[in-house]
């Protein structure tokens, strides 16, 4: 078996993976969670890692290939010189580590040094300390030779 990309119907990931485990095709849609700044509040949401893309696991002689471009949600088979483009068992298994890692870390930790991209402290580096509510932080600066804590708005920070 080898693995193949599919692409997808705009914001239809899910519906596409849904249809194709539906098929009992085997399916990889990574997806991890990104913290966005939605109308001045913090908020978490999973997004995918390749958006518009789906991994399926086939033998090339299935005879589920001839159902794949009428499936809800799915755009096409990603191809080359007109064959479908096999994607190495290494680079699935390196995707999946990947995110393993990311999942364990999730936002920003204290004592991550981050960076202030707007306010009066523009251009400063800091250090992260905590979030005070959803819409701002706590972080240390080195200002006139002394450490100061400041509270700052999150969408101020970048990692």
């Amino acid at each position: 078996m080898t693995w193949y990309a599919l692409q997808h119907k705009p914001a239809q990931g899910d519906r596409a993976v849904h249809n194709l485990q539906n098929q009992e095709v085997p399916c990889f849609y990574p997806k991890i969670e990104v913290e966005k700044i939605r109308a001045g509040k913090r908020q978490k949401r999973l997004e995918p890692l390749f958006p518009g893309y789906i991994f399926i696991n086939l033998e090339q002689t299935d005879p589920v290939w001839a159902k794949l471009r009428s499936t809800l949600g799915v755009l096409r088979v990603v191809k080359f010189s007109g064959k479908p483009a096999p994607i190495a068992d290494a680079v699935i298994d390196q995707i999946k580590a990947s995110m393993e890692k990311v999942a364990a870390q999730g936002g920003i930790k204290k004592g991550q040094k981050v960076e202030l991209e707007d306010g009066p402290f523009k251009g400063i580096n800091a250090i992260f300390q905590a979030y005070d509510g959803e819409e701002r932080a706590i972080v240390l600066i080195t200002f006139m030779q002394k450490q100061q804590t400041v509270k700052v708005p999150v969408s101020a920070i970048k990692p």
